[in-house]
């Protein structure tokens, strides 16, 4: 493990930009804090909320937030705000809804093969 006062200055840093000492990716449950980044829900110009995600879901954060409206002209608006907040979370729902079915699929995948060796015949 690399140790040393580089190391720790960088991780340090990290984990107060991720607001944490045990962070997280939100989506995937990544915990190695070189890996993480802090996203804006609403994107960084309408509000400062984050929440740590992996950098790859961090891109696909980012590329959904890419089909969001086109900023309003002549400043920002407590309503656009609201709304790009609510849709950042969509995005983080749709996401996670991925994640959860693929994990779901995963745990009775295994449940079935668990079932199919417990029914075979010992010698």
């Amino acid at each position: 493990m690399t140790t040393g006062y580089n190391y720790e200055r960088r991780k340090q840093r990290a984990l107060e930009r991720l607001g944490s000492n045990d962070p997280r990716c939100f989506l995937c449950g990544e915990s190695d804090w070189r890996c993480l980044e802090a996203h804006h829900i609403a994107g960084h110009a309408h509000d400062e909320a984050t929440v740590p995600v992996c950098r790859n879901c961090h891109r696909k954060l980012s590329d959904y937030q890419k089909d969001h409206p086109i900023e309003t002209v002549g400043g920002h608006s407590e309503f656009e705000a609201i709304g790009r907040f609510l849709l950042g979370l969509a995005d983080l729902f749709r996401l996670l809804v991925d994640k959860l079915s693929e994990w779901g699929g995963y745990l009775i995948d295994l449940a079935v093969q668990a079932n199919a060796g417990a029914r075979e015949p010992t010698s």
